[in-house]
Parts: C-alpha cells; sequence; structure tokens
C-alpha cells in the first residue's frame, strides 16, 4: 500500500524534499539540547505525511506552489506531531508507529511540553509571516480537535454514544486537521473564498472517511506491527466507534446487556466477544459502506474541477485512505 503513497509523492517529488527540509529546520530549536534530542527522534520516526501531501497537490491543483504553501504543509505538520505526541499521554500509549511513544522515554511531564512547543511554533510560523487567514484556521482546528477528545472522553465514562456524536467527534478529532490541511493548502496560492471553501468541504469528508478507517482497525484480528495502531487500543479506553455503535443499536436488548458489560469490563477475552457481536449484526459492514459514501461526496467535489495529474493523484489519495492497511 505505501508503493501507492509513493507514487503520489512523485507528483510533488521536488516539494515534498523542500518541505522535509524546511520542516527538519522549523522544529529544532539548536540551543535546548533535550528539545533537539526529542525532535531528532520525532524527524527519524517520520510518518506518511498524509497532511502535507494534500496541501501540496491542492496547492499545484489550483495554482503555483509559493513560500507561504511551505509554511503552510509546516504549520500542518507540526500540529498534527504535536497532537500525537499528546494523545499518547492521554491513551498512556508506549508505541507510535511501532516505535516508542515520547511519553515512554521521555515520561508524560516532558511529552505535553513538547506538545505544546510544537504547537507554540506552528502559531509562530502564522503570525511572524501575517498569516492571519492561517492562523485563524489553526486556532479553530486546535480548538475542535480539543473539543473532540473531550467529548470522547466524556462519552467513554457513560458509554451512550450514538452516531450523530460519533459524527461530532471524529469531525472534531480528526476530519477538522485535514479540512484544514486542504483549506490552507487552497488559500496559500490565494484561491477564492469559494474554492477554498470547497476545498475544506472535500477534507472534512476525507477525513471522515479516514478516520471510520482507522476506526475498523480495531476490530480486525491483525497484528499491531501491521496496522501500526495497538490491537484493541479503543475498545481498552472504552471508545464506542461506528462498528460498535450499530451493533448495540441493532443487537437484542440480551445482547445489549452483555456487550456493554463486555465493554465495562474489558480484557483480551472478552474483545474476541465483542468482535462476535459485531460480526454477527453487521457492524463492520455497516461502517464501511459509511466509509464509502465519504469517500465518494469527496470525489464528486473533485469533478467539479478540470483533469489533470494533481487532479489525479488527489483521487488516489483518496481511495488509498480509504485501502491502506495501516
Amino acid at each position: 500500500m505505501n508503493i501507492i503513497l509513493e507514487k503520489i509523492k512523485t507528483t510533488i517529488k521536488k516539494e515534498i524534499e523542500e518541505f522535509e527540509k524546511q520542516f527538519q529546520s522549523v522544529i529544532q530549536s539548536n540551543n535546548i539540547p533535550v528539545i533537539d534530542k526529542i525532535t531528532h527522534y520525532i524527524l527519524h520516526r517520520k510518518g506518511k505525511l498524509i497532511r502535507p501531501i494534500f496541501v501540496f497537490l491542492i496547492a499545484k491543483m489550483l495554482g503555483n506552489i509559493q513560500k507561504k504553501t511551505y509554511h503552510t504543509a509546516c504549520l500542518i505538520e507540526l500540529i498534527h506531531t504535536a497532537t500525537l505526541v499528546h494523545d499518547d499521554v492521554i491513551d498512556n500509549s508506549f508505541l507510535r508507529r511501532g516505535s516508542f511513544s515520547i511519553n515512554a522515554i521521555w515520561k508524560n511531564k516532558i511529552a505535553v511540553l513538547i506538545g505544546d512547543y510544537l504547537l507554540s511554533k506552528s502559531l509562530l510560523i502564522a503570525t511572524n509571516n501575517n498569516y492571519y487567514d492561517l492562523l485563524k484556521i489553526i486556532c479553530k482546528t486546535i480548538r475542535d480537535m480539543s473539543k473532540g477528545e473531550l467529548l470522547q472522553i466524556e462519552k467513554s465514562k457513560k458509554l451512550n454514544i450514538t452516531e450523530k456524536i460519533y459524527n461530532q467527534i471524529i469531525y472534531h478529532k480528526t476530519a477538522s486537521l485535514i479540512a484544514a490541511s486542504c483549506e490552507a493548502g487552497a488559500r496559500s496560492v490565494n484561491t477564492d473564498e469559494e474554492t477554498a471553501l470547497k476545498m475544506r468541504k472535500f477534507g472534512i469528508f476525507t477525513g471522515i472517511a479516514f478516520q471510520i478507517k482507522d476506526d475498523l482497525f480495531d476490530y480486525e484480528e491483525k497484528n499491531e506491527k501491521i496496522t501500526g495502531k495497538p490491537v484493541g487500543i479503543d475498545l481498552r479506553e472504552k471508545k464506542i466507534t461506528l462498528p460498535l455503535i450499530h451493533t448495540i443499536q441493532k443487537a437484542s436488548k440480551k445482547d445489549q446487556k452483555h456487550i456493554l458489560n463486555y465493554i465495562k469490563h474489558y480484557d483480551e477475552k472478552k474483545r474476541h466477544k465483542i468482535i462476535n457481536y459485531v460480526k454477527k449484526y453487521g457492524g463492520l459492514e455497516y461502517a464501511t459502506q459509511k466509509m464509502i459514501k465519504f469517500r465518494d461526496n469527496a470525489l464528486k467535489i473533485l469533478e467539479l474541477y478540470p483533469e489533470g495529474v494533481m487532479k489525479e493523484a488527489l483521487k488516489i489519495m483518496v481511495s488509498f485512505i480509504i485501502e491502506r492497511k495501516q
């Protein structure tokens, strides 16, 4: 599957190479050893760069790459990296992308502060360059991501999540940043307001599909080394996601009682019992259909724009989002 992503990157090879140089320069402090040690560790565990890829593909589809486009990709990736560091603290997770998380090595206090440091760097890029349009986008996005995490934590305590609330959570915690990547990518090449908002909508649909795919990983019997996500972490944290929401809604009262009891008193044996119920009531199929619907909605927006290499790469990117194995 990474072959597909590498193929997409070839359309923006020069831009990605330049972005990586600039990101490496931006992320370091150059005078505080502990920060530089941790940021060096982060740089050597880089992810798929999905959000910067969206920034560059959309910018190139709509106009010519500018200095602002590189700054946009950097500040978006800073926010993404910061939230991953904070998420690992919240989830008490010691692994990230198959390696030890920041909090596993440097403990929670330093991990939280590093996350804050990265967020401040993103804000400084915007303010130092007078990108007030981008500043507005990233401030709203950081707020939305925090709201999503807090709403999920609140609902995990009560186990009373509905599909409507689930959609709110995944919009805020995941789709909002992908939407910001797409909108900001458009604004970085001075596109008109209508187009920028269409790109935001494209990002929302794509981001929701992305998160549903992530949630489906929790119900797979694969090794976490393959998916990159700790197996069962959502169930362990009592995060009720779409496959389970549909299952609880469709289950008999007797089965509902069993499922909720298994979640409250979760362990590895109960995980397999929960998965069996999800399969019994078609939870995986339902979530997959919803994911495909959001993918199709994203692709419909792209149809409004002329054919070209960048548009084709974006279409492949959207399909990659729901077909990826990790």
